[in-house]
């Protein structure tokens, strides 16, 4: 009897055990569940000042934000040594004209709907904003978009002088007008970090040498062709500067994204400059 005694003692210690291992178990799993990332630790990931959504979306589903600046850089650095005719390159990229539509225009349209699903609304914002003019920078230099075209006429030199001079003039009012919207976009980005702001702030000149030129080549005027070829060149070197700053900024999401022992700082001004709802 005593022996069975210590048997069921040491059968009820070795249960109580058990169960405090899993309890602590449950425990350690509960408190890894309900940890929350720091401001500054959320906007580098997801370029966005942190923000309360329902559910556990963000820590059930990975980051898409890495996708659409992939999306971008494939596009736009190839654009930009274009612009500024590296090694005798012409035509605004006209060979990647694929790239403008599957890496700019879906990756960054699909990003932009999976950020607006986790509830990040600035960068999906922004992302699918930029995939539509991706898709559509990509139309307009497609051939089977007919979009020249569509201003020529019978095809003597008056009527394609006037077919260039009205299509020259849209689009520059066409990039004229993105450029007013990347302006609000700086704008916003004040409270994301620097090197966001960066890439906003350079956009804005970019843009407005960009329409400037296609405007200049409406006017078909003596001495538009230099001053045509230094707006080209000059938008080519500022979104090269974008560019540099958007590699910068993937790889400071990558390294933080598989916990890399380095981490390279973007300049949080989430904390700096303080929303409405945290001043009250």
């Amino acid at each position: 009897m005593a022996e069975y005694e210590n048997v069921r003692a040491n059968g009820n210690g070795a249960s109580s055990d058990a169960e405090k291992g899993q309890m602590e178990a449950l425990r350690e799993i509960a408190t890894n569940r309900s940890v929350v990332m720091s401001a500054e630790q959320f906007e580098k990931l997801y370029l966005s000042p942190h923000n309360k959504v329902k559910g556990e979306l963000r820590q059930t589903y990975g980051n898409p934000t890495p996708m659409a600046l992939i999306g971008f850089l494939m596009c736009l650095q190839p654009l930009s040594c274009t612009l500024m005719g590296w090694r005798g390159a012409s035509n605004f990229a006209a060979s990647i004209i694929p790239a403008y539509f599957f890496f700019g225009g879906l990756l960054m349209f699909i990003t932009g709907l999976l950020e607006w699903v986790l509830g990040n609304s600035f960068p999906s914002i922004v992302f699918t904003a930029f995939g539509c003019f991706w898709f559509t920078f990509g139309g307009i230099l497609c051939p089977s978009f007919g979009t020249y075209g569509f201003y020529a006429a019978a095809g003597d030199a008056a009527s394609t002088g006037l077919a260039a001079k009205g299509f020259n003039a849209s689009l520059g009012f066409f990039l004229v007008a993105f450029g007013l919207f990347t302006a609000i976009l700086f704008i916003c980005s004040l409270r994301t970090n620097v090197v966001f702001v960066i890439i906003f702030l350079t956009l804005i000149p970019a843009f407005a040498c960009l329409g400037a030129a296609f405007w200049y080549q409406a006017e078909d005027l003596a001495g538009t062709v230099d001053k045509v070829t230094t707006l080209f060149e000059a938008a080519g070197a500022i979104l090269f500067v974008t560019c540099a700053c958007g590699w910068y900024i993937l790889l400071s999401i990558m390294l933080a994204i598989v916990d890399f022992p380095i981490q390279l700082p973007v300049g949080d001004l989430s904390t700096v400059i303080k929303g409405k709802s945290d001043r009250r």
